[in-house]
């Protein structure tokens, strides 16, 4: 089979699905250096410094660049290309046979891959849940609709949060994998008591006390583990609390604001917020550890924030059976406006 010294893999990548990894890898087999040319247009849904970092990182062995084509001037797209691959090339790698005219432009040789797995950007961005395991990790955690659970103590956000895991895994399927993020606030509690009781063997829990400086370790973590489990999980993904929850936690426990804890909540990528109600759930049910005087506190301040912030949010009242269909109600609310992955422009194909 030829080899050549230097090779080019053109496409949108609108979004990087496995058939566009199969040409890449074969592409990479069958040359000394390869290119992989990520262009990209205004028009597009994703942008083109995700649509790069994505294939960065599944592709470490390759040389990503991105052109943008948005110009109205003809040549434009032909300027952009020889601006982002400055090098000679030796070959051409593309599924499509339109990709010869971009072969003879750099004087290269085209050769068209074979279509092994026949997926079409437009399909995928059609129905990404229909084609979730043709999508690489980092891909499916930009495309992961994440729902937060969050709620004053004890009003049952856990709860809620693995009912709504366990109800969306009995969809079968690619759904099976639907994950729940804990609290990682509790995790963080149990070490710092570990730590207490180095010293003080007879210490409790509510000896632990948090200071200004836990939140934002609480918040970071907490980020990350909702990120890993978005890389490996299914369309949909429940947390039982974020990093917006722990700015509420921060003003509860010092009665400031932390803008440390605050700046990691604004990276975030969730869509729905379900809050859960204190009222119906009463004190002796709930045992709240710091008095039920400050749940109706935490209850009407998240609401305000969560309002004040533009996030999307249902409130959740009720028993627990009520709270649940009110739940999967709203999720399934979500799922059902689909993704709003806009096509490619006809002329920028």
């Amino acid at each position: 089979m030829k080899r050549y010294g230097h090779g080019l893999v053109p496409g949108r990548f609108h979004p990087p699905h496995a058939g566009h990894h199969h040409l890449v890898r074969t592409a990479r087999d069958r040359c000394e250096r390869l290119t992989v040319l990520v262009r990209a247009s205004a028009a597009e849904s994703l942008p083109l410094d995700d649509r790069l970092a994505w294939m960065r990182e599944i592709h470490p062995d390759v040389l990503v660049v991105g052109a943008v084509d948005d110009a109205s001037d003809p040549e434009a797209p032909a300027a952009a290309l020889r601006a982002a691959v400055p090098e000679p090339v030796d070959a051409v790698f593309t599924t499509e046979p339109s990709g010869a005219g971009l072969g003879r432009r750099l004087g290269a040789e085209t050769v068209l891959g074979d279509r092994a797995i026949p997926l079409t950007d437009a399909a995928v961005r059609a129905d990404p849940a229909g084609h979730w395991d043709l999508l690489e990790p980092p891909v499916r955690a930009a495309l992961t609709r994440r729902i937060v659970v969050l709620g004053a103590e004890s009003t049952g956000t856990t709860t809620m949060a693995r009912a709504l895991a366990d109800h969306y895994r009995r969809r079968g399927g690619v759904w099976t994998r639907t994950r729940c993020v804990p609290d990682y606030a509790r995790a963080y509690g149990a070490l710092r008591l570990a730590e207490l009781r180095a010293a003080h063997p007879a210490a409790d829990p509510s000896d632990v006390t948090l200071r200004s400086s836990d939140f934002p370790v609480i918040a970071q973590r907490q980020a990350e583990l909702e990120e890993e489990a978005a890389r490996d999980g299914s369309p949909v993904l429940f947390c039982d609390t974020d990093a917006f929850a722990a700015t509420i936690r921060h003003e509860r426990y010092t009665g400031t604001t932390s803008p440390a804890t605050g700046e990691i909540a604004a990276h975030g990528r969730q869509h729905l917020w379900l809050l859960t109600d204190h009222r119906g759930v009463t004190a002796e049910d709930a045992a709240p550890p710091d008095g039920e005087h400050l749940r109706p506190w935490m209850t009407a301040r998240l609401l305000t924030q969560l309002s004040h912030t533009g996030r999307r949010t249902a409130v959740l009242t009720g028993p627990h059976e009520e709270r649940l269909a009110a739940a999967v109600a709203a999720v399934d609310g979500l799922l059902a406006e689909g993704w709003h992955l806009t096509d490619t422009p006809p002329e920028r194909r």
